[in-house]
């Protein structure tokens, strides 16, 4: 079967893991991903450990399956004729700067447009192109809590705390694989390309949800910790062993769980009739609750409500929610190798009946592609040579 994307070009000027993700997703359906990087350095990711494998940051991994690495410098008009000769073939052109950087590296819309009348352009930023924060720099961090994150984020009356992973550089690298992909479509309809003005700050909001829906009814919203606001039983509980996520979020559901942990006095009090009123006291209900489970260990737990049909999980250590038998059963996790070097891969989620997906090839070596690229495109070696002796590849190649 062929990839949605096939024989797509994007031409990938981002650093970290905002524009990187984003082309990440396209890779994973097929698109040709031209990652230009720093000579002699690259991206900023390859070295952002510890730890380090092979002097290689593992993480530069998780955000770079199924793409090639071509050096070009910039800043040199070989360099910049270079990635012009790419940004004329691309169907997409996407970049992480500052509002601003484009304009003076000469890679702004209006350039690359001239060049390629239908490209879709993407450029993220922390704030977006306007307003008054758009020339502030901005990191994942920094959106967090100026996006009201880190205020519903850790335990009642602690500390505001980060999620433990880059949420908000992910959630606009997955906007800015919505936006392109949407404007892809709008381009086989009316034969226009677009550009597309994507802030992180904007892209985090609607994740807000019913966070943002408390503040809409001039309800407080804090910090819970595992509690939801609005459902309960809906939390992680201790366990004799650790803890375990359960989710008895309907009548139905409730009294099943208080049935499976022996426990039908709870259906019986008054204090927790009702999901209000189980919401309402929550602290009692989890008295009550991790009473009875911290007898057990999670493991007999998750037995006893697996035959019961109550939604029910661990929380486990990232090691084993990469490998256990349901990763396993969906060929989630798999390697590839690079050079003798056996990397480890998480596939995406997206399992077509009528099209393929998935990695095509390890995350790229620093300009492990820069001649192969232009050849594709019809380079021919003497003007392979002209480039290298210009230093369009950097002045070590």
């Amino acid at each position: 079967m062929s990839r949605i994307f096939e024989d797509m070009l994007v031409v990938d000027l981002s650093t970290f893991v905002t524009g990187g993700f984003c082309s990440l997703m396209l890779a994973n359906q097929g698109a040709d991903v031209v990652k230009v990087e720093r000579p002699g350095a690259g991206d900023d990711i390859r070295h952002s450990g510890p730890p380090f494998i092979d002097g290689e940051s593992p993480y530069y991994w998780t955000v770079n399956y199924g793409k090639k690495s071509v050096e070009l410098d910039l800043k040199s008009d070989a360099g910049l004729a270079a990635l012009y000769e790419l940004a004329e073939e691309a169907d997409v052109f996407l970049q992480n700067f500052r509002p601003g950087t484009a304009d003076r590296l000469d890679v702004d819309y209006e350039t690359i447009q001239a060049l390629n009348d239908d490209v879709i352009y993407c450029s993220i930023s922390a704030f977006g192109d306007t307003g008054p924060w758009s020339q502030r720099p901005g990191y994942d961090l920094l959106v967090q809590g100026i996006s009201g994150i880190m205020s519903v984020t850790g335990e009642e009356g602690g500390d505001p705390v980060k999620v433990g992973l880059p949420q908000t550089d992910l959630i606009t690298g997955m906007w800015a694989a919505f936006g392109i992909s949407s404007a892809l479509y709008r381009r086989e309809m009316t034969g226009e390309g677009d550009y597309i003005d994507l802030g992180m700050l904007d892209s985090a909001l609607p994740w807000l949800t019913k966070q943002a829906g408390k503040s809409f009814a001039g309800e407080e919203t804090k910090r819970m910790g595992t509690k939801d606001p609005v459902l309960a039983p809906y939390q992680a509980f201790r366990t004799a062993d650790g803890y375990i996520n359960i989710a008895a979020l309907n009548p139905k559901l409730y009294q099943g769980f208080c049935t499976a942990i022996g426990r039908e006095d709870l259906m019986e009090d008054e204090r927790f009739a009702e999901n209000a009123d189980r919401v309402a006291n929550m602290t009692e209900l989890e008295a009550e609750i991790e009473a009875t489970l911290t007898d057990r260990p999670t493991d007999e737990w998750m037995d006893v409500f697996v035959d019961a049909g109550i939604p029910a999980g661990p929380v486990q250590e990232v090691d084993d929610a990469l490998h256990n038998e349901q990763t396993e059963a969906r060929g989630v996790m798999t390697t590839m190798e690079r050079d003798g070097q056996e990397i480890p891969v998480i596939e995406h989620p997206l399992n077509y009946d009528n099209a393929d997906s998935g990695f095509e090839s390890p995350p790229p070596e620093l300009g492990e592609h820069n001649e192969a690229v232009f050849a594709e495109l019809g380079v021919d070696e003497a003007r392979l040579e002209e480039m290298r002796e210009a230093g369009a590849f950097g002045g070590g190649d």
